[in-house]
């Protein structure tokens, strides 16, 4: 045994260790909401990122503020897959699960699979806290973990005795075992540890000794690592080899927040977001708030009904109105988004899908919200309706959305949803100068048709239908608009039964109208009769699945909507190319309803509604099993 530095400059002993490379590896940490999970996940993620890796991560939290220590409904998790290859999911098993009490490991124990390893806080597995969560003997002790690879460490011992003469209490100094946790598991795979340290120091600016602490746990666990007996390997998973060009780590809130920020940019607008909290939906709250140098105005609200109200008077004002919430909320602001249908003005509203109905489970994915979306309003009230399929793509969904908003003078609705705002992947930073023109071109003369020399507000581009955006004050465009039925053209309040029937029709064929690109599938070999078609999170599965069943060679063509009103052109056509359609849902088959309503296609809908995302291990059987049917018609 020699001496050596570890990378911190901190001396330790260094033995030799197997190095083992991977492609991938995927690792959860669990433990209870109190034991800084998400932290210690979000961390790993981030140096995984710095160092290059490909990579997607599910958060998984408890929806109680603090749930009673120690037990299963107060289970945290943070999952992270990493690899030095293209991948799409959070991966389905963790090949690494790190649990801090018993109740993590009850939680999470039916996900490992056999052979995997299971690193564990034995400090915790106390009589008191096996009985908490009904364990009649110590998992640790019987045949319970007999098919995994179990590490005992006793982290909270550990991080204590590394903690000694800080000044620290004992119930502080515990506080710093998910860090142990973090440098272990950083020793573990060759992780760089600098951009850690200076993230702690960072944020503990205000509380160094705390800063300090933190960091002399997490260097306790990297020397745990290296001076213990009890791994024998180490693991290496080299950089991914992706396209050029600068990245960074993004969950979907974020994401979605900064293609608002760019949308106002390139439409030269100001914008508002009129909110009011709810989860999962509150980040983007968060992250537009600190963005006021770019024109950004954030309103936190009473309600929801407030927060719509005010986006809708920007959006009248000539802003760009904004309005973010999740399903809960959406049934609040249906009355004003049916005004921001009758007004015909741009309004953007985000919907982060969890799960329900009601309060149901807020801290879960879902994506059960589409019906609502698409007829969740009195009467007939068309909107556009985008779905971005990743983390990293709600940027480029939210400046569709803001296109469509603009050139059609529409609400348009935004379906994100649990998985895509609190997971995070790599994203490549677009160039400014690469992004659409959103600049807008408002009335700025009389345009009565009669001339009049009055101004109509409902006088329409006779390509798009959009009406005339006027900003209120300006000279000579006095006009009134409201929540009653418009005549046409003028825009004078109208019963005629003609008319209604003519401006529902108007407003209809408006967003039929509405250019989307056509739909793209993958079908590399051209020989797949069965077609898994998608929208929303589910692109991540479907696609990891297709890839595995090609592997089979099965042949199996995928396709994936980002528009959901209107939908593209070319759909029915492509549905009419395949012998079976089959489309997985994270509800109980609105899409599939939809295309059956519309197409006449008999679609099979593979259904979930657990909270989770899909695994792509479970598609894969779908998919195998619908194909051998089709393969043996």
């Amino acid at each position: 045994m020699s001496t050596s530095t570890n990378g911190n400059g901190v001396l330790s002993a260094s033995r030799p260790t197997e190095v083992a490379k991977l492609d991938r590896v995927v690792i959860r940490f669990a433990g209870d909401s109190g034991d800084g999970m998400q932290l210690t996940g979000d961390r790993f993620t981030s140096e995984a990122a710095a160092f290059g890796n490909d990579l997607a991560t599910l958060p998984n939290f408890p929806a109680e503020i603090r749930a009673p220590q120690g037990t299963i409904p107060g289970v945290s998790s943070f999952q992270v897959h990493f690899a030095d290859y293209d991948i799409l999911t959070p991966g389905d098993r963790p090949d690494v699960l790190v649990v801090m009490n018993p109740a993590a490991l009850k939680a999470n124990l039916r996900d490992v699979p056999n052979g995997g390893t299971i690193i564990v806080n034995t400090d915790e597995f106390t009589k008191r806290n096996l009985t908490k969560v009904g364990y009649d003997a110590d998992p640790l002790e019987d045949d319970t973990l007999s098919a995994f690879q179990v590490h005992r460490v006793a982290m909270s011992t550990l991080t204590q005795g590394a903690l000694e003469g800080t000044g620290l209490g004992k119930k502080d100094a515990e506080r710093c075992k998910n860090m142990f946790a973090l440098g272990l598991l950083s020793w573990m795979y060759h992780r760089p540890t600098e951009g850690t340290e200076a993230f702690l120091r960072e944020k503990f600016a205000k509380k160094p000794d705390i800063a300090e602490a933190n960091i002399l746990a997490f260097r306790a666990g990297w020397n745990y690592g290296e001076t213990t007996e009890s791994f024998a390997t180490t693991y290496e998973v080299a950089p991914a080899k992706l396209d050029k060009g600068t990245y960074r780590q993004i969950t979907g809130n974020t994401a979605l927040a900064y293609g608002i920020v760019a949308a106002g940019q390139r439409a030269g607008l100001p914008v508002l977001l009129g909110t009011y909290p709810i989860t999962p939906a509150s980040d983007i709250l968060h992250e537009l708030s600190r963005h006021k140098n770019f024109g950004v105005i954030t309103f936190q609200a009473e309600d929801e009904i407030a927060g719509i109200g005010a986006a809708l008077g920007a959006s009248y004002g000539g802003a760009l109105g904004v309005t973010s919430t999740s399903g809960p909320g959406v049934a609040l602001k249906s009355e004003t988004i049916g005004l921001g249908v009758m007004l015909e003005l741009p309004l953007v509203v985000i919907d982060v899908q969890r799960g329900g109905p009601s309060t149901g489970l807020p801290t879960k994915t879902e994506q059960a919200d589409l019906l609502q979306a698409m007829f969740g309003r009195n009467s007939e009230s068309p909107l556009p309706v985008i779905a971005p399929q990743s983390p990293g793509d709600c940027f480029a969904a939210a400046i569709e959305a803001v296109r469509i908003a603009l050139k059609y003078r529409t609400p348009v609705m935004i379906l994100s949803d649990g998985a895509n705002a609190n997971g995070s992947e790599p994203w490549l930073i677009p160039n400014v100068e690469d992004l659409p023109d959103l600049s807008v071109e408002f009335a700025s003369e009389p345009n009565a048709a009669d001339g009049s020399g009055e101004f109509w507000p409902y006088v329409r581009d006779p390509e798009t239908l959009a009406r005339a955006w006027a900003v209120p004050g300006t000279p000579g465009l006095e006009h009134r608009i409201g929540g009653l039925e418009k005549q046409d053209g003028k825009g004078n309040i109208s019963y005629d039964p003609d008319n209604h029937d003519h401006m529902v029709r108007l407003r209809q064929a408006k967003i039929d109208g509405v250019d989307v690109p056509d739909l793209e599938v993958d079908d590399p070999s051209g020989e797949a009769r069965v077609l898994a078609l998608g929208w929303g999170s589910t692109f991540g599965p479907i696609g990891a699945a297709a890839r595995r069943v090609r592997k089979q060679g099965m042949p199996i063509a995928q396709a994936h909507l980002r528009h959901l009103n209107p939908f593209p052109k070319n759909l029915g056509e492509v549905l009419a190319r395949y012998d079976k359609v089959v489309v997985p849902e994270m509800n109980l088959g609105q899409l599939a309803l939809l295309l059956r309503a519309k197409y006449l296609v008999d679609v099979h809908s593979y259904t979930k509604v657990a909270g989770l995302p899909f695994k792509a291990e479970e598609l894969q059987h779908v998919f195998t099993d619908i194909i051998e049917g089709a393969l043996t018609r």
